[in-house]
């Protein structure tokens, strides 16, 4: 009689069933699992004129002017942070007040520039159609396509813009760090685009997902212009969550795990002020955290820019962030989400450093480091700072504006984090 469960043991481990993480909302078909491997945060972008905004020095509004994309193809290079035997696309409209028509796409490895690995990309379908039309507000998931996708791979994107979107607010990443190809017409698939234009950003992307192994999950990284990795070396994925996905992998014994950032220049727990900087955290939580397939932790950096933006003002306060922070700390165990709260970084010598906004900073970090809210803690603060004057940055993690972090400063804040947070 000793192999038998009784019924109180029986009953404690349905309960560890429940509590156990799992990927949010994740429907399991024939054993396959889909996992994000790339994705980022979208805000929109209106169309030209842009009406005059409140930006200030320490977070102007953009001057260089992406184009809208009529009769072009975007080619798109997006970095995986783990590999898989199928890939799918999701394209977003969430910002548009009208549809938009995707006319074809393609995805494939890219070699180097907008040149692409011979032989391993294959045409996109939507529900078996090689068109799609994405109502305004929404994602479209595209059909899988048989590309095997290596861990830490630059993948391609093409999307052909029929249509004119010229009068239509587009759904962005505008600080990508990455150099994407525009080209005049329908040349997805193109093995090279040698005439093609420029531009930093992303447009219409969400997500890239592989298909891989069930115990395959995602941490997403949340947060304002330090996790989007404003400052760091273009091409060289040297953002802090970069840098962390990468620790992941090389982490002996551990799972398999994507790294997924949602960082967006600018953005804030409590407000917003133009359509750069994206909407409040609050807003775009669900979106940005909750909808990412096979999720199981989300780490929080967000306040530094209420607190900057207010200068002198007494609000936001100290206590409106940490309410914020509670709000996104019950959201998250709601949806069975394990959820990591990141100090804020020194700012002192930065465009909108007053004292006031100092002491809220510090209240705040005391509050995520001793508060026993988050469900663990990293503190970028203490990996940041100097230890002679501790609301700066160390010289050598400074980009130079007191404000963003430096390659160096990005590899410190990875070199931070504990691991162990992040076991299932």
């Amino acid at each position: 009689m000793k192999h038998r469960i009784t019924s109180c043991a029986a009953a404690a481990l349905f309960v560890v069933a429940l509590l156990s993480p799992s990927p949010s909302g994740q429907t399991r078909t024939s054993g396959e699992h889909w996992v994000g491997t790339w994705a980022t945060a979208t805000i929109g972008r209106p169309p030209y004129p842009q009406p005059a905004t409140t930006a200030t020095p320490a977070n102007p509004a953009p001057q260089n002017r992406v184009p809208f994309p009529s009769n072009q193809t975007l080619r798109q290079i997006v970095h995986a942070s783990i590999g898989g035997s199928r890939v799918r696309v999701v394209v977003t409209n969430a910002f548009g007040a009208a549809p938009l028509e995707i006319s074809a796409a393609y995805i494939a490895l890219r070699d180097k520039q907008a040149a692409l690995v011979a032989g391993s990309g294959q045409a996109l379908t939507f529900s078996g159609q090689t068109t799609a039309t994405v109502p305004a507000g929404a994602v479209m998931v595209s059909d899988p396509a048989a590309l095997k996708v290596p861990d830490f791979a630059d993948v391609a994107v093409d999307l052909f813009i029929g249509g004119d979107t010229s009068a239509q607010t587009l759904t962005i990443h505008r600080a990508a760090l990455q150099t994407n190809y525009v080209a005049a017409g329908n040349k997805a698939g193109a093995a090279d685009l040698p005439d093609a234009s420029t531009v930093p950003s992303w447009f219409f992307l969400e997500r890239v997902e592989v298909s891989t192994n069930e115990r395959t999950a995602a941490v997403v990284t949340l947060g304002d212009s330090i996790t989007d990795g404003a400052g760091s070396t273009a091409e060289t994925n040297s953002r802090w969550p970069d840098v962390f996905a990468r620790r992941l992998a090389a982490a002996k014994g551990g799972v398999k795990t994507a790294v997924l950032n949602t960082g967006i220049g600018g953005n804030r727990v409590l407000s917003e002020s133009i359509p750069e900087f994206g909407v409040n955290v609050l807003a775009r939580f669900d979106r940005d955290v909750v909808a990412q397939p096979g999720v199981t932790h989300v780490v929080v950096m967000e306040g530094i820019n209420d607190i900057g933006q207010a200068r002198e003002g007494a609000s936001p306060s100290a206590a409106d962030l940490i309410a914020g922070h509670k709000q996104l700390i019950e959201r998250a165990h709601a949806h069975g989400l394990k959820i990591i709260g990141a100090t804020l970084t020194p700012f002192e010598g930065a465009a909108y450093y007053t004292e006031i906004g100092e002491q809220k900073r510090v209240a705040v970090n005391d509050w995520i480091r001793t508060g026993k809210a988050y469900d663990g803690v990293i503190d970028f603060d203490a990996a940041t700072r100097d230890p002679q004057q501790p609301k700066r940055f160390l010289p050598q993690y400074d980009r130079g504006d007191h404000l963003h972090p430096s390659d160096a400063g990005y590899q410190a804040m990875a070199n931070a984090i504990q691991l162990s947070l992040f076991a299932r």
